[in-house]
């Protein structure tokens, strides 16, 4: 029978135009590696000792997991790698919600790279205290740094812990140094206790603030101001810059009248703008004269063997805590006793011992 031939009509297939094999085999390579399933912790660590990103992105996943089957590897890669860590200047950053600390980071690491030096940069974005997630858009706001051969960005999730620090920031630190960057930033969320958190695992500690906000008065607290190595007022530019440079010599009054530090620094203000880029160079240079200046005391290096000490205890009080509230038996009392206590048949104190007596017997 004799084949008719077909009108054209709108609703007839026509073939696609082919795809062009636009990635090239290195990139080809690298999605493979992120494809292949659960490497051992050795492949892990070489991976991240020969510099490879893919490698060093699933150890701080494994270490971050809260699987209790992860805890083993984790702390496999995580001692492996520990010979080769401590080679890196750690810095952190802080500052209210709002005033620029990812534009910041962008503009200091892509000035930090343009000088040689391997960034990392360990950003952690706020949980949600209703849904438990969060954005994790850390990598959307700094668009050109991602893309720069020399940095490494990754944003993890505060969780409920302290302030708002990722759980194993401390980890994180360790394995991004054993892959040889030679600075890591660590930006906080600027709220909360998080500040402490980050100060007990940092060499540098910057505090970031903003003229004509109202926040110059508000900002000098005692606290924060004594933690502070330097302060930065951001967005020194345009209109915002007479501000400033007021809010740059109230700052520096303010911190004159603070005793001085046990490491011999004097911290001051500057002002500089992510934008512009006027003022990022004065900011690492103030950095390197700290570096150089508490190596020379010794204090560098004693600061980290207290922040050593620091964590072992805040470790061992995570693992009690967390063994305390998994336990089944735990779990019902406290289920039993919650009601008890808002039904004011007990005392929240009282309801506590009993708990505790069940846990310690």
């Amino acid at each position: 029978m004799e084949h008719r031939k077909m009108k054209k009509t709108a609703l007839q297939e026509i073939q696609g135009v082919l795809q062009q094999k636009s990635i090239n085999q290195l990139s080809a390579k690298h999605i493979q590696d992120l494809r292949k399933l659960e490497p051992t912790s050795q492949e892990l660590v070489n991976g991240i000792l020969d510099g490879n990103i893919a490698s060093l992105s699933r150890a701080i996943s494994l270490v971050e997991s809260t699987n209790p089957k992860h805890l083993s590897r984790a702390n496999e890669v995580i001692n492996a790698c520990l010979p080769f860590a401590n080679k890196s200047l750690r810095i952190g950053i802080t500052g209210i919600p709002g005033v620029g600390k990812s534009t910041f980071i962008e503009a200091f690491g892509k000035h930090l790279t343009s000088l040689g030096k391997k960034v990392a940069v360990l950003a952690v974005d706020p949980s949600s205290t209703i849904s438990q997630g969060s954005i994790l858009g850390d990598k959307t706001r700094m668009e050109e740094l991602v893309k720069d051969k020399n940095a490494f960005i990754r944003p993890s999730a505060s969780g409920e812990t302290l302030g708002g620090v990722a759980r194993k920031t401390r980890e994180s630190i360790t394995l991004c140094e054993a892959c040889g960057f030679d600075l890591i930033l660590i930006e906080t969320v600027g709220v909360g206790q998080s500040e402490t958190a980050v100060h007990s695992m940092v060499d540098y500690f910057l505090l970031m603030k903003i003229a004509g906000a109202g926040d110059e008065l508000q900002g000098i607290k005692r606290g924060i101001m004594e933690m502070a190595d330097a302060i930065v007022i951001n967005k020194a530019d345009g209109d915002n810059m007479v501000k400033s440079k007021l809010a740059k010599t109230e700052f520096n009054r303010a911190l004159h009248l603070f005793p001085p530090k046990k490491s011999g620094w004097t911290p001051k203000a500057t002002t500089c703008s992510s934008i512009t880029h006027d003022g990022i160079s004065e900011v690492w240079k103030e950095i390197t004269k700290y570096e150089k200046q508490t190596k020379g005391s010794d204090y560098f290096f004693e600061k980290r063997r207290e922040q050593n000490q620091y964590w072992l205890l805040e470790t061992i009080n995570e693992r009690l805590k967390s063994h305390f509230y998994t336990n089944p038996e735990i779990k019902k009392a406290l289920e039993k006793n919650k009601k008890a206590v808002q039904n004011d048949e007990i005392s929240p104190f009282a309801a506590a011992q009993i708990i505790l007596g069940k846990y310690f017997k």
